[in-house]
């Protein structure tokens, strides 16, 4: 069963969560219901370890090709893609599921869409066809900030979509950060990702994009959500963090300072989606 598990990714999946906590906050307003809370988090983790082992099935031969891949269960043969493929259906069937019978159907219908847009959208089409597959293929990321506020309302509103951008934003800096690390295991796939494909002063020009964007957008949701003051003040401290670090991967380009960046990416993630929550409870 532990082979099995690792097809979902479950280190991925820790952040999807992080980010589907305050849009369930953000949604009631305060507290949200803990039935709803738990269930919503499973069902989430499900469609998200759904999604994964489908990519390990389909990226099967890629990963052979990948130091940082070559041990998955499925590169090596302990799991068979017959197999994989039927867990992978599983694990979405159940989700799918739970967000029927105990949430709403339009977060049903959103979590369909991440493990559809997730396979075929990144996986199949435009990961090894674009360098900028993870700008687009993000987007199923981005997925728990609207199916949380779904889950609660049947709806979305303007600060579900904004902390959707804020997540849009923030992952091809985060991710590209750790490419960097990996560009020769992406070249020998022949995955276009674009620190194996660009000079690294066009990545680290194209991060200062992404994340300036996910810097106004991070402000302005704060502000739109009416949280206090102090939420502000400490969110323009977390980007000050991220961007410094991204000052010395500019002055310096080297794995080490990516590496440090990739870091501080999922620090400024983590400690944002508390500073909404606590902004929530203490408004």
């Amino acid at each position: 069963m532990k082979k099995y598990i690792i097809l979902m990714k479950l280190r991925v999946v820790e952040l999807l969560l992080v980010t589907t906590v305050p849009a369930l906050f953000l949604a009631t307003g305060g507290m949200p219901d803990i039935k709803l809370t738990i269930l919503t988090l499973l069902g989430g983790t499900l469609a998200a370890g759904g999604a994964n082992a489908f990519n390990m099935v389909i990226e099967s031969d890629s990963d052979q090709l990948m130091k940082r891949t070559e041990n998955r269960p499925i590169a090596t043969g302990e799991i068979s893609r017959k197999n994989g493929l039927i867990f992978a259906f599983l694990l979405s069937s159940v989700s799918l599921i739970i967000f029927y019978l105990f949430t709403t159907k339009l977060a049903t219908l959103l979590t369909a869409i991440a493990i559809i847009f997730y396979v075929l959208g990144y996986t199949v089409a435009l990961k090894k066809h674009t360098s900028q597959n993870i700008v687009w293929g993000g987007i199923a990321g981005c997925m728990p900030a609207l199916i949380g506020q779904a889950a609660v309302t049947n709806s979305l509103t303007t600060t579900s979509w904004l902390f959707f951008l804020v997540i849009f934003f923030w992952t091809p800096p985060h991710f590209w950060a750790l490419a960097v690390r990996y560009k020769d295991d992406y070249s020998a796939a022949k995955i276009p990702m674009l620190p194996a494909v660009a000079p690294i002063k066009s990545v680290i020009t194209q991060m200062w994009l992404h994340s300036s964007a996910m810097s106004v957008v991070a402000i302005l949701l704060i502000t739109t959500a009416a949280l206090p003051s102090w939420t502000l003040l400490l969110t323009i401290a977390l980007i000050a963090g991220w961007k410094w670090q991204l000052i010395k991967l500019s002055r310096q380009p080297s794995e080490i300072n990516a590496s440090r960046l990739f870091q501080a990416s999922i620090v400024f993630l983590s400690i944002y989606s508390l500073l909404l929550v606590a902004g929530v409870l203490l408004t």
